[in-house]
């Protein structure tokens, strides 16, 4: 069933803000998604999210870009710096995720013929019980940071505040959320920065830095799974999507916007623990979800 247009919107916005949010927009997508009775699996709302993603990343370059600008891109040496950080902390992911996917076909999947770890992206209790761990995760890096009075960051913090060996870990952590919804990339990694003593500021640029890397690859899948989508659901009308894809392509831009607005306040105001009890609250009523039947 194609989704209709208030629908396109409430997914839009629910994305948008949830994305740069610690609260994984794919839990939170997921679950409107059962609400409303929509098919996750179809071509159409496939082809939505590619979109939903894009006008996201959007957002995320639009909203750092002057920051990045002074921070990173300062001088020749400091970019070089900060691609070498990324590259290596990307690289990292692709591992982790490797591995992650090949255990989770040979345990969660074993038996299941051309399984692929999609398969797992519907189950409400899995998705639980991931947004259970990156709450306590975001807890425990936002408390501990909130006692620490050299965890603020500065506006002009180098970069070289992030280490070889941080970027390591802290791309670690973005290839462990990848095979599992609830378990947010920006909350996993931020969290991971401010443990290593990174200030709260500069681990949210270099968290968001990684989205811009991981997020186009993360579209083509996307668009790859329409294509096989067609074949299984019969063909549709690309043309017909277009539109309503924009449409949601924008107010997830805008909801994106203001989503990072509000993290950002909370992070300097040391408020960065409160997402990590939301999670928990989320897991709780996705769990009740799973209960009654979705």
């Amino acid at each position: 069933m194609s989704p209709t247009l208030l629908q396109i919107v409430i997914l839009s916005v629910v994305q948008g803000a949830a994305e740069p949010l610690p609260v994984s927009s794919s839990a939170h997508v997921i679950a409107a998604e059962k609400i409303m009775r929509l098919n996750p699996s179809g071509p159409e709302m496939t082809f939505l999210l590619a979109m939903l993603h894009t006008g996201t990343m959007a957002a995320v370059v639009a909203y750092f870009w002057k920051s990045w600008r002074r921070s990173f891109f300062s001088s020749r040496a400091r970019l070089g710096e900060v691609f070498g950080r990324v590259a290596l902390a990307t690289a990292t992911t692709l591992v982790v995720y490797l591995a992650i996917e090949h255990l989770l076909k040979k345990t969660l999947l074993a038996g299941r013929q051309g399984a692929e770890v999609e398969d797992l992206f519907a189950n409400l209790r899995l998705i639980a019980t991931a947004l259970a761990a990156g709450g306590a995760l975001i807890l425990v890096s936002g408390l501990r940071s909130r006692f620490r009075s050299d965890a603020t960051a500065l506006p002009d913090q180098p970069a070289g505040a992030v280490t070889p060996a941080s970027a390591l870990l802290i791309g670690a952590a973005q290839g462990l959320c990848l095979p599992f919804r609830g378990l947010s990339r920006s909350g996993a990694t931020i969290s991971t920065g401010m443990l290593l003593d990174i200030p709260r500021r500069l681990s949210e640029e270099f968290s968001f830095a990684l989205a811009v890397v991981i997020t186009p690859p993360v579209i083509v899948r996307e668009l790859y799974r329409f294509y096989r989508a067609r074949a299984v659901f019969g063909n549709v009308d690309i043309a017909a999507l277009a539109g309503p894809g924009l449409l949601g392509m924008v107010c997830s831009f805008a909801s994106g916007l203001l989503a990072l607005r509000w993290l950002t306040g909370w992070l300097d105001g040391g408020r960065w623990y409160l997402f990590g009890i939301y999670c928990f609250a989320a897991a709780a009523g996705v769990f009740a979800l799973a209960g009654v039947g979705y």
